[in-house]
């Protein structure tokens, strides 16, 4: 890895290759295809892009329990209490709604709904994401939305991986669909013969999966445009450099495009990290994609003070950030933009990833500057109610008549007069 000095002018964020004009293309003309030829175009891309042809798109409950009977039981019950921890910890955010009262038996109120149904994408390719089921899931049952709807590619026999089965299982979701890619959102979004659509799609993916979401949304909501990747780690000399190493490595192997960054106080701990990140890579069963994504998105800075690392940090706005520092309750306090963060030695970026309940459904690409990761929030839908008694309108009404004619709008004016109001009453 480089390793190089702070600066006053520096800025971390990656330069993403974005979707070309060839993609969006190809992603426009899949989302055209699939709404006018629904099931018929989906299967065609499968074939294409995935090489399975697939005669049933949904997944039967034999292939549910099939995939559960051959999971070790170990690794189920796993499972089964990452999803307790996921859960508790989104039922802390559950809302409710409120109500305001005024005079005169007035009132206002704010109502909590839940999204009717939700689509959520889980990507596949070259490793199974069980954690992308619990992470997409479980704030949205929390939430308490009706239909959940999860879309996934199969392998080349027409399968999915049986812990992505297991999962949907354990969280009781039996609406599952074999497909991948554009096509599954285009499914999702516009619906088909087989797939009645849905109104919100989340879900990470590849490109062609984030094009269409940004293309669908309008139609449907989405929750983000989730890019590679990140991992920053703030470390002072206190810091294992063997430990920071794996965890840069831990999002490296995501993709080719993850980014890895490491901020600095030390020099030594500098060198000891670059050291053992190309140690640790030549060991790494998938060191092909961690190795180019270091070599293009990997850095480590060295800072002179604590105070420039965490400027720093703000500006990358990261996806995750460690704080493996003396004192990381205190670094903490400074720290304006992060996806989420992780305190302290044992505090490594897999555990909240995998099991410690928050969610690693995260913004990316310095977009935590203005973005959350996803929570139950995200599945609600929070609607305005006002009540107005005969009394309270006849207090306002010339105050709101008086309002819209100053803005130009005669007819708002008017729907206040029709109610007993004359034009005198509302401009003296």
């Amino acid at each position: 890895m480089n390793i190089q000095r702070l600066t006053g002018d520096l800025s971390l964020k990656r330069q993403l290759e974005g979707g070309n004009e060839q993609q969006l293309k190809t992603v426009r003309d899949v989302l055209a295809d699939v709404k006018a030829n629904g099931d018929e175009a989906v299967k065609a891309y499968s074939l294409k892009w995935d090489g399975v042809a697939l005669d049933d798109l949904r997944v039967t409950e034999a292939e549910m329990q099939e995939a559960v009977a051959s999971m070790d039981e170990q690794i189920v019950a796993d499972l089964t209490e990452a999803a307790a921890n996921i859960r508790y910890y989104h039922e802390q955010q559950k809302r409710e709604g409120y109500e305001l009262p005024l005079a005169d038996g007035s009132w206002l109120a704010q109502r909590i709904t839940p999204i009717a149904s939700v689509g959520l994408y889980v990507p596949g390719g070259s490793a199974a994401y069980p954690s992308s089921v619990l992470m997409n899931v479980i704030p949205a049952q929390v939430a308490g939305v009706e239909r959940i709807v999860i879309a996934t590619p199969s392998d080349r026999d027409g399968k999915l991986p049986a812990a992505v089965l297991t999962a949907a299982s354990i969280l009781g979701v039996k609406e599952i669909y074999k497909m991948g890619g554009a096509q599954a959102i285009a499914a999702l979004a516009y619906g088909t013969e087989t797939i009645q659509g849905v109104d919100k799609i989340t879900g990470p993916g590849n490109i062609f999966v984030a094009l269409a979401k940004r293309e669908v949304f309008g139609e449907v909501a989405i929750d983000m445009i989730a890019g590679p990747s990140e991992i920053a780690v703030i470390a002072d000399e206190t810091a294992h450099a063997d430990e920071v190493a794996a965890d840069l490595l831990s999002q490296a192997e995501h993709d080719p495009m993850a980014c890895a960054i490491l901020v600095t106080t030390s020099d030594a701990l500098a060198q000891a990290v670059c050291e053992q990140v190309e140690a640790q890579l030549q060991q790494l069963p998938r060191e092909a994609i961690a190795r180019q994504a270091i070599e293009n998105y990997g850095a480590i800075y060295v800072g002179d003070s604590m105070m420039e690392v965490v400027e720093a940090i703000n500006q990358l706005a990261p996806e995750h950030l460690e704080i493996v520092t003396k004192n990381p309750e205190i670094v903490m306090e400074s720290v304006k933009n992060a996806g989420a963060i992780f305190l302290g030695r044992y505090s490594s970026e897999p555990v909240g990833d995998y099991f410690a309940g928050t969610n690693h459904v995260l913004p990316t690409n310095s977009t935590a500057r203005f973005a959350s990761g996803l929570n139950v929030d995200d599945f609600i839908k929070r609607t305005s109610v006002v009540y107005y008694s005969e009394q309270t309108w006849q207090q306002n009404a010339p105050k709101i008549a008086r309002l819209a004619r100053l803005e130009g709008l005669e007819g708002h004016a008017r729907a206040v007069e029709s109610r007993g109001w004359k034009k005198e009453d509302a401009t003296s």
